[in-house]
Protein backbone atom coordinates (compact mmCIF):
# COMPACT_ATOMS: atom_id res chain seq x y z
CA UNK A 1 0.00 0.00 0.00
CA UNK A 2 1.28 3.48 -0.89
CA UNK A 3 0.90 5.70 2.17
CA UNK A 4 2.00 8.92 0.55
CA UNK A 5 1.82 9.66 -3.13
CA UNK A 6 5.18 10.37 -4.75
CA UNK A 7 6.01 13.94 -5.67
CA UNK A 8 8.24 15.60 -8.21
CA UNK A 9 11.54 17.05 -7.04
CA UNK A 10 9.81 20.43 -7.04
CA UNK A 11 7.42 19.17 -4.36
CA UNK A 12 4.28 19.26 -6.48
CA UNK A 13 2.10 16.19 -6.83
CA UNK A 14 2.56 14.15 -9.96
CA UNK A 15 -0.26 13.26 -12.34
CA UNK A 16 -2.75 10.46 -11.74
CA UNK A 17 -1.30 8.36 -14.56
CA UNK A 18 2.21 8.69 -13.15
CA UNK A 19 0.91 7.59 -9.74
CA UNK A 20 -0.82 4.64 -11.39
CA UNK A 21 2.47 3.50 -12.90
CA UNK A 22 4.15 3.67 -9.49
CA UNK A 23 1.31 1.82 -7.76
CA UNK A 24 1.23 -0.92 -10.41
CA UNK A 25 4.31 -2.67 -8.94
CA UNK A 26 5.94 -2.53 -12.35
CA UNK A 27 2.90 -3.21 -14.53
CA UNK A 28 1.13 -5.91 -12.51
CA UNK A 29 -1.74 -4.24 -10.63
CA UNK A 30 -4.69 -3.74 -10.93
CA UNK A 31 -4.55 -5.71 -14.20
CA UNK A 32 -3.73 -9.02 -12.49
CA UNK A 33 -6.82 -8.87 -10.32
CA UNK A 34 -9.17 -7.79 -13.10
CA UNK A 35 -8.13 -10.48 -15.58
CA UNK A 36 -9.74 -13.08 -13.34
CA UNK A 37 -13.15 -11.40 -12.94
CA UNK A 38 -16.32 -12.34 -14.84
CA UNK A 39 -16.56 -8.88 -16.40
CA UNK A 40 -15.96 -8.78 -20.15
CA UNK A 41 -13.91 -5.60 -19.76
CA UNK A 42 -11.39 -4.02 -17.42
CA UNK A 43 -11.28 -0.68 -15.59
CA UNK A 44 -9.62 2.45 -16.92
CA UNK A 45 -6.67 1.95 -14.57
CA UNK A 46 -6.17 -1.67 -15.60
CA UNK A 47 -6.51 -0.61 -19.24
CA UNK A 48 -3.61 1.84 -18.86
CA UNK A 49 -1.40 -0.95 -17.52
CA UNK A 50 -2.68 -3.37 -20.17
CA UNK A 51 -1.13 -1.20 -22.87
CA UNK A 52 2.38 -2.17 -21.72
CA UNK A 53 1.39 -5.79 -22.29
CA UNK A 54 0.60 -4.96 -25.93
CA UNK A 55 -3.18 -4.57 -25.86
CA UNK A 56 -5.86 -1.89 -26.14
CA UNK A 57 -9.41 -2.38 -24.89
CA UNK A 58 -11.93 -1.47 -27.60
CA UNK A 59 -15.63 -1.68 -28.39
CA UNK A 60 -17.56 -1.54 -31.65
CA UNK A 61 -18.84 2.02 -31.72
CA UNK A 62 -21.42 1.15 -34.37
CA UNK A 63 -22.95 -1.85 -32.63
CA UNK A 64 -26.37 -1.54 -31.05
CA UNK A 65 -26.06 -2.21 -27.35
CA UNK A 66 -27.61 -1.59 -23.99
CA UNK A 67 -25.81 0.00 -21.07
CA UNK A 68 -22.95 -2.52 -21.16
CA UNK A 69 -20.31 -2.10 -23.87
CA UNK A 70 -19.25 -5.12 -25.91
CA UNK A 71 -15.62 -4.91 -24.85
CA UNK A 72 -12.98 -6.66 -26.90
CA UNK A 73 -9.21 -6.32 -27.16
CA UNK A 74 -6.75 -5.42 -29.88
CA UNK A 75 -3.40 -7.14 -29.42
CA UNK A 76 -0.23 -5.80 -31.07
CA UNK A 77 2.97 -7.75 -31.58
CA UNK A 78 6.52 -6.58 -31.12
CA UNK A 79 8.57 -7.53 -34.20
CA UNK A 80 11.95 -5.75 -34.26
CA UNK A 81 13.13 -5.17 -37.83
CA UNK A 82 9.66 -6.25 -38.95
CA UNK A 83 10.65 -9.91 -39.02
CA UNK A 84 7.87 -12.49 -39.27
CA UNK A 85 8.99 -16.15 -39.27
CA UNK A 86 6.70 -18.58 -41.09
CA UNK A 87 5.70 -20.45 -37.92
CA UNK A 88 4.67 -17.18 -36.29
CA UNK A 89 2.46 -16.30 -39.26
CA UNK A 90 0.78 -19.70 -39.08
CA UNK A 91 0.14 -19.15 -35.38
CA UNK A 92 -1.30 -15.66 -35.92
CA UNK A 93 -3.49 -16.92 -38.74
CA UNK A 94 -4.90 -19.66 -36.50
CA UNK A 95 -5.30 -17.37 -33.48
CA UNK A 96 -7.16 -14.75 -35.53
CA UNK A 97 -9.65 -17.40 -36.64
CA UNK A 98 -10.09 -19.10 -33.28
CA UNK A 99 -9.86 -16.10 -30.96
CA UNK A 100 -10.12 -12.91 -33.05
CA UNK A 101 -12.34 -11.42 -35.73
CA UNK A 102 -10.73 -13.50 -38.47
CA UNK A 103 -8.37 -10.96 -40.01
CA UNK A 104 -4.97 -9.42 -39.27
CA UNK A 105 -3.89 -5.79 -39.53
CA UNK A 106 -0.38 -4.78 -40.65
CA UNK A 107 0.58 -1.58 -38.84
CA UNK A 108 2.76 1.36 -39.89
CA UNK A 109 5.46 0.22 -37.43
CA UNK A 110 6.21 -3.11 -39.06
CA UNK A 111 4.17 -5.43 -36.89
CA UNK A 112 0.84 -7.23 -36.92
CA UNK A 113 -2.08 -6.48 -34.67
CA UNK A 114 -5.13 -8.63 -34.11
CA UNK A 115 -8.63 -7.36 -33.34
CA UNK A 116 -11.69 -8.86 -31.68
CA UNK A 117 -10.06 -10.87 -28.88
CA UNK A 118 -12.27 -11.52 -25.87
CA UNK A 119 -10.90 -11.01 -22.40
CA UNK A 120 -11.13 -14.73 -21.64
CA UNK A 121 -8.91 -15.52 -24.63
CA UNK A 122 -6.15 -13.02 -23.89
CA UNK A 123 -4.04 -15.40 -21.83
CA UNK A 124 -4.25 -18.14 -24.47
CA UNK A 125 -3.32 -15.77 -27.29
CA UNK A 126 -0.50 -13.92 -25.50
CA UNK A 127 1.06 -17.06 -24.01
CA UNK A 128 0.97 -18.77 -27.41
CA UNK A 129 2.82 -15.83 -28.96
CA UNK A 130 5.39 -15.70 -26.16
CA UNK A 131 6.01 -19.45 -26.26
CA UNK A 132 6.87 -19.39 -29.96
CA UNK A 133 9.62 -16.83 -29.41
CA UNK A 134 7.71 -13.66 -30.18
CA UNK A 135 6.19 -11.08 -27.86
CA UNK A 136 3.65 -8.33 -27.31
CA UNK A 137 5.73 -6.74 -24.54
CA UNK A 138 6.22 -3.03 -25.09
CA UNK A 139 4.21 -2.93 -28.30
CA UNK A 140 2.25 -0.19 -26.52
CA UNK A 141 2.81 1.91 -23.38
CA UNK A 142 5.38 4.46 -22.20
CA UNK A 143 8.42 2.42 -23.24
CA UNK A 144 10.48 1.86 -26.35
CA UNK A 145 8.15 0.61 -29.07
CA UNK A 146 8.83 -1.67 -32.04
CA UNK A 147 12.18 -0.77 -33.64
CA UNK A 148 11.75 -0.04 -37.35
CA UNK A 149 14.09 -0.56 -40.29
CA UNK A 150 14.14 -0.37 -44.04
CA UNK A 151 12.23 -3.55 -44.92
CA UNK A 152 14.43 -4.42 -47.91
CA UNK A 153 16.03 -7.80 -47.03
CA UNK A 154 19.17 -7.24 -49.09
CA UNK A 155 22.08 -9.53 -48.29
CA UNK A 156 24.74 -6.86 -47.89
CA UNK A 157 26.73 -5.75 -44.87
CA UNK A 158 25.04 -2.37 -44.45
CA UNK A 159 21.49 -3.75 -44.51
CA UNK A 160 22.54 -6.65 -42.29
CA UNK A 161 23.88 -4.19 -39.71
CA UNK A 162 20.57 -2.30 -39.86
CA UNK A 163 18.65 -5.44 -38.94
CA UNK A 164 21.19 -6.52 -36.33
CA UNK A 165 21.25 -3.24 -34.45
CA UNK A 166 17.48 -2.84 -34.57
CA UNK A 167 17.32 -6.06 -32.56
CA UNK A 168 20.15 -4.88 -30.29
CA UNK A 169 18.23 -1.70 -29.45
CA UNK A 170 14.97 -3.60 -28.99
CA UNK A 171 16.62 -5.98 -26.53
CA UNK A 172 18.57 -3.22 -24.78
CA UNK A 173 15.40 -1.27 -23.98
CA UNK A 174 13.07 -4.15 -23.15
CA UNK A 175 11.12 -3.77 -19.90
CA UNK A 176 12.66 -6.04 -17.25
CA UNK A 177 9.65 -6.46 -14.97
CA UNK A 178 8.39 -10.00 -14.31
CA UNK A 179 4.81 -8.80 -14.89
CA UNK A 180 4.56 -10.42 -18.31
CA UNK A 181 5.48 -13.95 -17.25
CA UNK A 182 3.51 -13.60 -14.03
CA UNK A 183 0.27 -12.61 -15.76
CA UNK A 184 0.40 -14.64 -18.96
CA UNK A 185 2.62 -17.64 -18.15
CA UNK A 186 1.83 -18.12 -14.45
CA UNK A 187 5.42 -17.27 -13.64
CA UNK A 188 6.87 -20.04 -15.81
CA UNK A 189 9.69 -19.50 -18.29
CA UNK A 190 8.74 -19.19 -21.94
CA UNK A 191 9.23 -22.25 -24.10
CA UNK A 192 11.36 -20.19 -26.49
CA UNK A 193 13.09 -16.93 -25.54
CA UNK A 194 12.50 -13.89 -27.75
CA UNK A 195 14.17 -14.81 -31.02
CA UNK A 196 15.76 -11.40 -31.64
CA UNK A 197 17.38 -11.39 -28.19
CA UNK A 198 18.88 -14.84 -28.72
CA UNK A 199 20.13 -13.82 -32.15
CA UNK A 200 22.08 -10.73 -31.08
CA UNK A 201 23.53 -12.49 -28.05
CA UNK A 202 24.74 -15.28 -30.34
CA UNK A 203 26.40 -12.59 -32.48
CA UNK A 204 28.46 -11.56 -29.46
CA UNK A 205 26.50 -8.55 -28.20
CA UNK A 206 26.55 -8.32 -24.39
CA UNK A 207 23.14 -6.67 -24.08
CA UNK A 208 22.51 -7.16 -20.36
CA UNK A 209 26.04 -6.03 -19.56
CA UNK A 210 25.56 -2.92 -21.70
CA UNK A 211 22.14 -2.25 -20.18
CA UNK A 212 23.38 -2.49 -16.59
CA UNK A 213 26.69 -0.66 -17.11
CA UNK A 214 26.66 2.31 -14.74
CA UNK A 215 28.94 5.20 -15.60
CA UNK A 216 27.80 7.07 -12.49
CA UNK A 217 26.24 9.81 -14.61
CA UNK A 218 22.62 9.14 -13.71
CA UNK A 219 21.59 6.81 -16.50
CA UNK A 220 21.12 3.76 -14.27
CA UNK A 221 18.47 4.07 -11.58
CA UNK A 222 18.56 2.54 -8.12
CA UNK A 223 15.62 0.28 -8.88
CA UNK A 224 15.46 -3.49 -8.31
CA UNK A 225 13.48 -4.32 -11.46
CA UNK A 226 13.84 -1.55 -14.04
CA UNK A 227 17.36 -0.06 -14.10
CA UNK A 228 16.58 2.13 -17.12
CA UNK A 229 12.86 2.82 -16.74
CA UNK A 230 12.29 2.87 -12.97
CA UNK A 231 8.77 2.54 -11.61
CA UNK A 232 7.40 5.44 -13.69
CA UNK A 233 8.79 4.29 -17.04
CA UNK A 234 9.00 7.08 -19.66
CA UNK A 235 6.80 10.18 -19.90
CA UNK A 236 5.36 8.86 -23.17
CA UNK A 237 6.01 6.32 -25.92
CA UNK A 238 9.49 6.18 -27.47
CA UNK A 239 10.32 5.15 -31.04
CA UNK A 240 13.55 4.15 -32.78
CA UNK A 241 14.30 3.61 -36.48
CA UNK A 242 17.44 2.30 -38.22
CA UNK A 243 18.40 2.45 -41.90
CA UNK A 244 21.20 2.86 -44.44
CA UNK A 245 22.12 6.20 -46.04
CA UNK A 246 19.68 7.11 -48.77
CA UNK A 247 16.92 4.62 -47.88
CA UNK A 248 14.05 6.44 -46.21
CA UNK A 249 11.42 3.78 -46.72
CA UNK A 250 10.71 3.84 -42.97
CA UNK A 251 9.98 7.55 -42.34
CA UNK A 252 13.07 7.80 -40.17
CA UNK A 253 12.49 11.49 -39.34
CA UNK A 254 9.30 10.61 -37.43
CA UNK A 255 11.18 8.71 -34.70
CA UNK A 256 12.40 9.85 -31.29
CA UNK A 257 15.76 8.41 -32.35
CA UNK A 258 16.87 7.67 -35.89
CA UNK A 259 20.12 5.79 -36.53
CA UNK A 260 21.84 5.65 -39.93
CA UNK A 261 24.62 3.08 -40.34
CA UNK A 262 27.92 4.58 -41.51
CA UNK A 263 30.26 2.14 -43.24
CA UNK A 264 33.98 2.38 -43.93
CA UNK A 265 34.13 2.83 -47.73
CA UNK A 266 37.41 0.89 -47.93
CA UNK A 267 36.86 -2.07 -45.59
CA UNK A 268 33.05 -2.14 -45.83
CA UNK A 269 32.88 -2.49 -42.04
CA UNK A 270 30.60 -0.63 -39.66
CA UNK A 271 32.11 2.57 -38.25
CA UNK A 272 29.11 3.84 -36.32
CA UNK A 273 25.86 5.73 -36.70
CA UNK A 274 24.57 9.13 -37.61
CA UNK A 275 22.00 9.83 -34.90
CA UNK A 276 18.93 12.07 -35.25
CA UNK A 277 16.51 12.93 -32.44
CA UNK A 278 13.16 14.57 -31.78
CA UNK A 279 10.72 13.32 -34.41
CA UNK A 280 7.06 12.57 -33.73
CA UNK A 281 3.64 12.84 -35.34
CA UNK A 282 1.01 13.20 -32.61
CA UNK A 283 -0.85 16.49 -32.10
CA UNK A 284 -4.21 17.74 -30.83
CA UNK A 285 -6.69 19.79 -32.85
CA UNK A 286 -6.91 23.47 -31.83
CA UNK A 287 -3.98 23.17 -29.44
CA UNK A 288 -1.01 25.02 -30.90
CA UNK A 289 1.30 23.74 -28.18
CA UNK A 290 1.11 20.33 -29.88
CA UNK A 291 2.59 19.74 -33.32
CA UNK A 292 4.15 17.21 -35.66
CA UNK A 293 7.92 17.44 -35.90
CA UNK A 294 10.70 16.03 -38.05
CA UNK A 295 13.83 14.91 -36.21
CA UNK A 296 17.04 16.97 -36.01
CA UNK A 297 20.50 15.70 -36.90
CA UNK A 298 22.45 15.34 -33.63
CA UNK A 299 25.75 13.82 -34.75
CA UNK A 300 27.88 10.73 -35.31
CA UNK A 301 28.49 8.04 -32.69
CA UNK A 302 31.08 5.22 -33.07
CA UNK A 303 29.63 1.69 -32.98
CA UNK A 304 31.31 0.85 -29.66
CA UNK A 305 29.51 3.77 -28.00
CA UNK A 306 26.09 3.52 -29.60
CA UNK A 307 24.35 1.60 -26.81
CA UNK A 308 25.57 4.00 -24.14
CA UNK A 309 24.63 7.00 -26.29
CA UNK A 310 21.10 5.71 -26.84
CA UNK A 311 20.80 5.00 -23.11
CA UNK A 312 21.84 8.62 -22.53
CA UNK A 313 19.15 9.92 -24.88
CA UNK A 314 16.53 7.77 -23.20
CA UNK A 315 17.66 8.93 -19.75
CA UNK A 316 17.48 12.57 -20.85
CA UNK A 317 13.87 12.07 -21.91
CA UNK A 318 13.06 9.99 -18.82
CA UNK A 319 14.36 12.64 -16.44
CA UNK A 320 13.49 15.85 -18.30
CA UNK A 321 10.45 15.00 -20.43
CA UNK A 322 7.13 16.63 -19.53
CA UNK A 323 5.26 14.39 -17.08
CA UNK A 324 2.69 17.07 -16.17
CA UNK A 325 1.01 17.52 -19.56
CA UNK A 326 0.71 14.24 -21.42
CA UNK A 327 0.00 15.96 -24.74
CA UNK A 328 3.50 17.47 -24.50
CA UNK A 329 5.30 14.44 -23.10
CA UNK A 330 7.03 13.13 -26.24
CA UNK A 331 10.75 13.77 -26.59
CA UNK A 332 10.16 16.01 -29.61
CA UNK A 333 8.89 18.74 -27.27
CA UNK A 334 12.00 18.51 -25.10
CA UNK A 335 14.23 18.77 -28.18
CA UNK A 336 12.11 21.65 -29.51
CA UNK A 337 12.18 23.54 -26.20
CA UNK A 338 15.91 23.16 -25.61
CA UNK A 339 16.99 23.34 -29.24
CA UNK A 340 19.15 20.65 -30.78
CA UNK A 341 22.45 22.13 -29.52
CA UNK A 342 21.32 22.32 -25.89
CA UNK A 343 19.66 18.93 -26.11
CA UNK A 344 22.96 17.49 -27.35
CA UNK A 345 24.72 19.06 -24.35
CA UNK A 346 22.14 17.44 -22.06
CA UNK A 347 22.73 14.04 -23.67
CA UNK A 348 26.49 14.49 -23.41
CA UNK A 349 26.13 15.14 -19.66
CA UNK A 350 24.84 11.56 -19.33
CA UNK A 351 27.06 10.12 -22.06
CA UNK A 352 30.33 11.53 -20.72
CA UNK A 353 31.67 12.14 -24.22
CA UNK A 354 31.29 14.70 -26.98
CA UNK A 355 29.08 13.63 -29.83
CA UNK A 356 30.96 13.95 -33.11
CA UNK A 357 29.65 16.03 -36.05
CA UNK A 358 27.05 14.52 -38.38
CA UNK A 359 28.72 12.79 -41.32
CA UNK A 360 27.52 13.75 -44.76
CA UNK A 361 25.51 11.06 -46.51
CA UNK A 362 23.78 10.68 -49.86
CA UNK A 363 20.38 12.19 -50.52
CA UNK A 364 17.32 10.34 -49.27
CA UNK A 365 15.09 8.37 -51.59
CA UNK A 366 11.80 6.63 -50.98
CA UNK A 367 10.85 3.12 -52.09
CA UNK A 368 8.14 0.80 -50.84
CA UNK A 369 10.12 -2.22 -52.11
CA UNK A 370 7.05 -3.75 -53.72
CA UNK A 371 7.27 -6.29 -56.55
CA UNK A 372 10.20 -8.55 -57.45
CA UNK A 373 13.80 -7.85 -56.36
CA UNK A 374 17.07 -9.78 -56.26
CA UNK A 375 18.17 -9.86 -52.64
CA UNK A 376 21.88 -10.41 -53.26
CA UNK A 377 22.44 -14.10 -52.57
CA UNK A 378 20.84 -15.64 -55.64
CA UNK A 379 17.38 -15.60 -54.10
CA UNK A 380 14.50 -13.16 -54.59
CA UNK A 381 12.15 -11.14 -52.45
CA UNK A 382 8.65 -10.02 -53.34
CA UNK A 383 6.82 -7.00 -51.96
CA UNK A 384 3.10 -7.81 -51.68
CA UNK A 385 0.93 -4.69 -51.58
CA UNK A 386 -1.77 -4.73 -48.88
CA UNK A 387 -4.44 -2.04 -49.06
CA UNK A 388 -4.22 -0.13 -45.75
CA UNK A 389 -2.73 -3.16 -44.03
CA UNK A 390 -5.90 -5.27 -43.85
CA UNK A 391 -5.09 -8.96 -44.36
CA UNK A 392 -8.42 -10.70 -44.89
CA UNK A 393 -10.54 -12.75 -47.29
CA UNK A 394 -13.45 -10.93 -48.97
CA UNK A 395 -15.27 -12.60 -51.84
CA UNK A 396 -12.86 -13.56 -54.62
CA UNK A 397 -10.08 -11.51 -52.98
CA UNK A 398 -8.49 -13.96 -50.53
CA UNK A 399 -5.27 -12.35 -49.37
CA UNK A 400 -5.12 -14.07 -45.99
CA UNK A 401 -5.60 -17.50 -47.53
CA UNK A 402 -3.00 -16.71 -50.21
CA UNK A 403 -0.40 -15.81 -47.61
CA UNK A 404 -1.12 -18.99 -45.66
CA UNK A 405 -0.85 -21.08 -48.83
CA UNK A 406 2.52 -19.51 -49.67
CA UNK A 407 3.85 -20.03 -46.17
CA UNK A 408 2.63 -23.62 -46.02
CA UNK A 409 4.08 -24.52 -49.44
CA UNK A 410 7.39 -22.64 -49.37
CA UNK A 411 7.92 -21.96 -45.63
CA UNK A 412 9.03 -18.41 -46.45
CA UNK A 413 9.92 -15.81 -43.82
CA UNK A 414 8.40 -12.36 -44.19
CA UNK A 415 9.26 -8.76 -43.38
CA UNK A 416 6.53 -6.33 -42.37
CA UNK A 417 6.66 -3.11 -44.36
CA UNK A 418 6.51 0.40 -42.78
CA UNK A 419 3.72 1.09 -45.29
CA UNK A 420 1.41 -1.68 -44.04
CA UNK A 421 2.44 -4.24 -46.67
CA UNK A 422 4.31 -7.57 -46.61
CA UNK A 423 7.63 -8.69 -48.10
CA UNK A 424 8.32 -12.39 -48.70
CA UNK A 425 12.06 -13.12 -48.69
CA UNK A 426 14.39 -16.01 -49.56
CA UNK A 427 12.34 -17.05 -52.61
CA UNK A 428 14.13 -19.51 -54.88
CA UNK A 429 14.07 -18.37 -58.53
CA UNK A 430 12.56 -21.68 -59.54
CA UNK A 431 9.63 -21.04 -57.17
CA UNK A 432 8.73 -17.65 -58.65
CA UNK A 433 6.13 -19.00 -61.10
CA UNK A 434 4.44 -21.11 -58.42
CA UNK A 435 4.43 -18.15 -56.04
CA UNK A 436 2.71 -15.97 -58.64
CA UNK A 437 0.21 -18.73 -59.42
CA UNK A 438 -0.93 -18.86 -55.79
CA UNK A 439 -1.49 -15.09 -55.78
CA UNK A 440 -3.43 -15.25 -59.04
CA UNK A 441 -5.60 -18.16 -57.88
CA UNK A 442 -6.56 -16.16 -54.78
CA UNK A 443 -7.59 -13.05 -56.71
CA UNK A 444 -4.55 -10.91 -55.84
CA UNK A 445 -3.76 -8.20 -58.40
CA UNK A 446 -0.38 -7.93 -60.05
CA UNK A 447 1.62 -4.92 -58.94
CA UNK A 448 1.19 -3.15 -62.29
CA UNK A 449 -2.60 -3.44 -61.90
CA UNK A 450 -2.62 -1.44 -58.66
CA UNK A 451 -3.19 2.32 -58.87
CA UNK A 452 0.06 4.06 -57.79
CA UNK A 453 -2.03 6.32 -55.53
CA UNK A 454 -3.30 3.25 -53.66
CA UNK A 455 0.16 1.74 -53.56
CA UNK A 456 1.61 4.85 -51.90
CA UNK A 457 -1.36 5.51 -49.62
CA UNK A 458 -1.74 4.71 -45.93
CA UNK A 459 -4.70 4.99 -43.56
CA UNK A 460 -5.17 4.14 -39.90
CA UNK A 461 -7.93 1.70 -38.81
CA UNK A 462 -10.12 4.44 -37.24
CA UNK A 463 -13.82 3.51 -37.02
CA UNK A 464 -15.48 1.39 -35.84
CA UNK A 465 -13.06 0.11 -33.15
CA UNK A 466 -10.65 2.94 -32.36
CA UNK A 467 -11.91 4.96 -29.41
CA UNK A 468 -10.04 8.07 -30.55
CA UNK A 469 -11.34 8.18 -34.13
CA UNK A 470 -13.38 11.25 -35.02
CA UNK A 471 -14.25 9.98 -38.48
CA UNK A 472 -13.43 7.31 -41.07
CA UNK A 473 -9.99 6.46 -42.46
CA UNK A 474 -9.29 2.89 -43.60
CA UNK A 475 -12.82 2.21 -44.81
CA UNK A 476 -13.16 5.45 -46.79
CA UNK A 477 -9.61 5.70 -48.15
CA UNK A 478 -10.30 3.50 -51.25
CA UNK A 479 -13.10 5.84 -52.35
CA UNK A 480 -10.84 8.86 -51.78
CA UNK A 481 -8.20 7.26 -53.99
CA UNK A 482 -10.78 6.73 -56.75
CA UNK A 483 -12.04 10.30 -56.44
CA UNK A 484 -8.51 11.73 -56.43
CA UNK A 485 -7.71 9.68 -59.53
CA UNK A 486 -10.80 11.09 -61.28
CA UNK A 487 -9.81 14.69 -60.48
CA UNK A 488 -6.23 14.09 -61.59
CA UNK A 489 -7.45 12.61 -64.87
CA UNK A 490 -9.77 15.57 -65.39
CA UNK A 491 -6.99 18.11 -64.77
CA UNK A 492 -4.41 16.21 -66.81
CA UNK A 493 -1.88 15.20 -64.16
CA UNK A 494 -2.84 11.54 -64.29
CA UNK A 495 0.78 10.41 -64.60
CA UNK A 496 1.73 11.87 -61.20
CA UNK A 497 2.33 9.70 -58.14
CA UNK A 498 1.18 11.62 -55.06
CA UNK A 499 1.84 10.23 -51.59
CA UNK A 500 -1.51 10.47 -49.74
CA UNK A 501 -2.22 9.53 -46.14
CA UNK A 502 -5.34 9.63 -43.98
CA UNK A 503 -6.13 9.37 -40.27
CA UNK A 504 -9.40 9.46 -38.38
CA UNK A 505 -7.99 11.80 -35.72
CA UNK A 506 -4.95 14.09 -35.23
CA UNK A 507 -2.79 11.53 -33.37
CA UNK A 508 -0.87 10.68 -36.54
CA UNK A 509 -0.80 6.87 -36.52
CA UNK A 510 -0.48 6.72 -40.34
CA UNK A 511 2.16 9.50 -40.25
CA UNK A 512 -0.03 11.92 -42.24
CA UNK A 513 2.02 15.02 -41.52
CA UNK A 514 4.93 13.74 -43.60
CA UNK A 515 2.77 13.09 -46.69
CA UNK A 516 2.53 15.26 -49.80
CA UNK A 517 -1.23 15.34 -49.22
CA UNK A 518 -3.01 14.28 -46.03
CA UNK A 519 -6.55 14.14 -44.74
CA UNK A 520 -6.76 14.32 -40.95
CA UNK A 521 -10.15 13.64 -39.36
CA UNK A 522 -11.55 16.44 -37.23
CA UNK A 523 -15.22 15.46 -36.94
CA UNK A 524 -17.99 13.40 -38.56
CA UNK A 525 -17.38 13.40 -42.33
CA UNK A 526 -14.84 16.21 -41.97
CA UNK A 527 -11.08 16.43 -42.50
CA UNK A 528 -8.24 18.88 -42.25
CA UNK A 529 -6.22 19.07 -45.47
CA UNK A 530 -2.43 19.12 -45.14
CA UNK A 531 -0.05 19.90 -47.99
CA UNK A 532 3.65 20.16 -48.70
CA UNK A 533 5.29 17.12 -47.19
CA UNK A 534 8.30 15.75 -49.02
CA UNK A 535 7.98 12.82 -51.45
CA UNK A 536 11.10 11.43 -49.74
CA UNK A 537 9.68 12.04 -46.25
CA UNK A 538 12.17 14.55 -44.83
CA UNK A 539 9.90 17.42 -43.72
CA UNK A 540 6.46 17.94 -42.26
CA UNK A 541 3.49 19.27 -44.20
CA UNK A 542 1.41 22.30 -43.21
CA UNK A 543 -2.34 22.68 -42.67
CA UNK A 544 -4.06 24.15 -45.72
CA UNK A 545 -7.74 23.76 -44.92
CA UNK A 546 -9.14 23.59 -41.38
CA UNK A 547 -12.31 21.71 -42.27
CA UNK A 548 -13.22 19.95 -45.50
CA UNK A 549 -16.53 18.12 -45.71
CA UNK A 550 -15.98 14.74 -47.32
CA UNK A 551 -18.35 15.76 -50.13
CA UNK A 552 -16.05 18.66 -51.04
CA UNK A 553 -12.95 16.68 -52.00
CA UNK A 554 -13.25 17.48 -55.71
CA UNK A 555 -13.86 21.24 -55.33
CA UNK A 556 -10.97 21.43 -52.85
CA UNK A 557 -8.42 19.52 -54.90
CA UNK A 558 -9.19 20.58 -58.48
CA UNK A 559 -7.80 24.14 -58.10
CA UNK A 560 -4.66 22.89 -56.33
CA UNK A 561 -3.97 20.24 -58.95
CA UNK A 562 -4.64 22.72 -61.77
CA UNK A 563 -2.18 25.18 -60.24
CA UNK A 564 0.33 22.38 -59.90
CA UNK A 565 -0.13 21.46 -63.57
CA UNK A 566 0.39 25.04 -64.78
CA UNK A 567 3.07 26.36 -62.40
CA UNK A 568 5.23 23.39 -61.48
CA UNK A 569 8.92 23.35 -62.31
CA UNK A 570 10.40 20.57 -64.42
CA UNK A 571 10.24 17.21 -62.62
CA UNK A 572 8.86 18.92 -59.49
CA UNK A 573 6.81 16.60 -57.29
CA UNK A 574 3.43 17.67 -55.93
CA UNK A 575 4.63 17.97 -52.32
CA UNK A 576 7.71 19.97 -53.34
CA UNK A 577 5.53 22.30 -55.43
CA UNK A 578 3.17 22.97 -52.52
CA UNK A 579 6.11 23.55 -50.20
CA UNK A 580 7.72 26.00 -52.64
CA UNK A 581 4.69 28.15 -53.44
CA UNK A 582 3.20 28.06 -49.94
CA UNK A 583 -0.25 28.23 -48.39
CA UNK A 584 -1.01 31.87 -49.23
CA UNK A 585 -0.48 31.48 -52.97
CA UNK A 586 -2.43 28.23 -53.14
CA UNK A 587 -5.29 29.75 -51.17
CA UNK A 588 -5.33 32.82 -53.41
CA UNK A 589 -5.38 30.67 -56.55
CA UNK A 590 -8.12 28.45 -55.15
CA UNK A 591 -10.34 31.41 -54.30
CA UNK A 592 -10.07 32.81 -57.84
CA UNK A 593 -10.46 29.43 -59.51
CA UNK A 594 -13.49 28.76 -61.67
CA UNK A 595 -14.36 25.56 -63.50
Amino acid sequence: MVLEKPKEKTGKKISKLEILKVDSDNLIHPLKEELTTDSIGISKDAYQIMKYHGSYQQSNREAKRGKVKDYQFMLRLKQPAGELPPDLYRLLDDLSINHGQGDLRATTRQCFQMHGIMKGSLKTVISSIMNIGSSTVGACGDVNRNVMVSPAPFVSKDYEYVREYAKVFAHLFRPMTSAFTELWLDGEKVATAELWGKEVIEKGHKIDEDMLYDSGRGIILDHPKEPLYGDRYLPRKFKIGVTVPGDNSLDIYTNDIGCVVIMDPVTDELLGFNVMVGGGMGRTHNKETTFARAADHMGFVPKEDINECLKSILAAQRDHGNRDVRANARMKYLVHTLGIDNFKVLVESYFGKKIQPWREIQEWKYSDWMGWWEQGDGKLFYGLHVDNGRVHDVGDFRLKSAMRAIVDKYNLPMIMSPTQSIIFKDIKPEDKAGFETILSEHGIKKLEEIDPLARLAMACPALPLCGLAQTEAERIMPSYIERMRAVMNKVGVDDEEILIRMTGCPNGCARPYMAELAFVGDGPKSYQVWLGGSPVLTRTAWPFKARMNTNDLEITMEPILTMFRDQRQEFEAFGDFCHRVGAEEIEKYSESFSV
